[in-house]
């Protein structure tokens, strides 16, 4: 499967920006998840590189093949780029049967394919088996009606899976009526003996067709015996071997999206794109879906670009989290690095359920710790992970701003230049209190490099053997933990709870912030400093 390489991609309209230079590599057999809020890119990103949006600018790449460049005017169809694409709403043909679904698509295939002789490729495969008769006397014991009467319809498919082949070898197989125990001697013999006379003909040990020397290939369709090959094999990799007669209409939301993916598979694509394949489906199913696109990943081999705005989705499912927010790439890492190590406030914010707690602080370094106030008054410590230069880290923050604008001022000097409509701003994270305040009619204050802000995950709250005293607010238990609201001061603090443990509104608590996962971002630029731990001095 190949590497896909996206190289200052830009898309707007007008003064809009969709993306905005954006760079990305997605690895050969990775499970990428492109996340962000609604209207951010992902859809239009995802478009782009399979060939159904035309990039403003940029240059993409799938393996080694140049499917857009702007500045060399190629732009590759997208029939041509050899990916599959799932949408959210299946869009199955009602009037075609599950298996004219899937094999539609294979019909109009028509490219360069290495000529077969099937009849002695399917004449080899039934010499085969017919010299284990005891198996497939095996699988028809197993389609057996209640009246002993063997039911040919489910023993066509059963032997299908069993033996990996065609419906058409299946039905001749089954015409040899080997459950009666037939002599099959002369019959495999003549079998073999209409191999050999072809391979006399010329023909190579997978039974490709030689001529003048070589083996032989036309611009060609897919043959009837190929289709079926095809669509029974995607059929056993999602399941729905049992389906191919019905419609639609006649299946459940689960097994619609379960032959979307199946017709997608057919082509065997180097690259399958879904754009919120599972939006449509009730929260259990989309549950069991997750695993069921997580074992296709490995036994396809494929790579998987998917986009949502689900993060519990993109958590589970992906191997790496291309993160987007109004178009600009904002982390592109693993799941866990994403949630451990956020870039920035808005991925902090965004990953996590319940979400990250922030809490404002004024703050100065003192030898290895930051001294902070915190919560409107009181004192806190922060430790970092690693050694922190504070002073070091403002000066490199201000270098990094200078030159962007730099690079700003001389693409804008540049012909063509459209100045985007749609302002990058630092993430508006929210402060939870007990009386809310409406931030809008707030001034924007001046900020020093004193003003950072503290990030803490729910799971780093402990409301045992702490040194702050704080109250219950809310407790919503669900059985495993309860998440819980506590009140300290004005402010709100959310925390989980493992266990079935019931908490009364009201009650005192001792509060303390433990593990080094706790979060220190300068305010400024919402660019995370440092990781470390916190401790509260009362």
């Amino acid at each position: 499967m190949p590497e896909i390489r996206l190289e200052h991609v830009t898309k707007h309209w007008g003064k809009f920006y969709a993306v905005d230079d954006l760079n990305l590599v997605i690895e050969d057999n990775a499970f990428v998840t492109l996340l962000g809020p609604s209207g951010c890119g992902k859809t239009t990103t995802l478009r782009m590189i399979a060939g159904l949006e035309t990039p403003t600018s940029g240059r993409i790449t799938i393996g080694d093949q140049v499917v857009f460049d702007s500045d060399q005017g190629i732009n590759v169809p997208a029939n041509k780029r050899k990916v599959g694409f799932l949408f959210q709403n299946y869009a199955l043909w009602p009037n075609m049967t599950v298996y004219q679904n899937i094999a539609f698509g294979l019909s109009n295939i028509r490219e360069e394919l290495p000529e077969y002789n099937f009849e002695a490729k399917n004449a080899a495969r039934l010499a085969q088996i017919l010299e284990r008769p005891e198996e497939v006397v095996k699988v028809l014991e197993e389609c057996r009606d209640k009246k002993g009467g063997l039911d040919g319809k489910k023993a066509v498919i059963k032997l299908i899976d069993a033996f990996t082949i065609s419906q058409y070898t299946a039905k001749k197989l089954l015409g040899f009526h080997l459950e009666q125990k037939p002599d099959l001697s002369g019959r495999i013999q003549a079998l073999k003996a209409q191999v050999e006379s072809a391979k006399a003909a010329g023909m190579t040990d997978d039974f490709q067709l030689i001529k003048n020397g070589k083996p032989a290939s036309s611009l060609r369709k897919l043959t009837k015996e190929e289709i079926d090959l095809a669509v029974r094999r995607v059929s056993r990799i999602v399941k729905i071997s049992m389906f191919m007669d019905r419609y639609p209409a006649e299946l459940s939301g689960g097994q619609q999206q379960r032959v979307a993916i199946a017709r997608t598979l057919a082509p065997e694509p180097t690259v399958l794109f879904m754009d919120e394949p599972l939006s449509n489906l009730d929260a259990k199913l989309r549950l069991e879906m997750r695993y069921e696109l997580q074992r296709l990943h490995v036994e396809t081999g494929s790579t998987f670009v998917y986009v949502t705005h689900d993060q519990m989705e993109a958590m589970t499912l992906a191997t790496q989290i291309c993160l987007i927010n109004n178009g600009v790439l904002q982390q592109y890492d693993a799941p866990l690095t994403v949630y451990g190590k956020p870039e920035n406030l808005f991925v902090a914010d965004f990953v996590g359920n319940p979400s990250i707690n922030f809490v404002e602080a004024k703050g100065v370094q003192k030898g290895d710790a930051v001294e902070l106030t915190v919560f409107g008054g009181r004192k806190a410590v922060f430790h970092p992970n690693g050694k922190l230069d504070l002073a070091a880290w403002f000066a490199q923050r201000d270098r990094e701003a200078d030159q962007k604008a730099a690079e700003l001022k001389e693409k804008a000097a540049q012909k063509g230049y459209v100045e985007k409509g749609n302002k990058d701003e630092v993430f508006r994270y929210h402060i939870a209190r007990v009386d809310e305040i409406d931030e809008s009619l707030l001034e924007e204050p001046v900020l020093t490099n004193e003003d950072l802000v503290l990030g803490i995950r729910p799971e780093f709250i402990s409301i045992a053997d702490g040194t702050v005293e704080g109250e219950i607010y809310g407790a919503m238990p669900t059985g495993m933990e309860s998440t819980i609201k506590i009140r300290l001061d004005d402010f709100l603090l959310t925390g989980v709870v493992f266990g079935s443990t019931l908490f009364t509104i009201g009650t005192r608590v001792k509060l303390r912030i433990e593990g080094d996962g706790i979060l220190l971002f300068d305010r400024r630029s919402g660019r995370r400093i440092a990781s470390g731990s916190l401790e509260l001095l009362g």
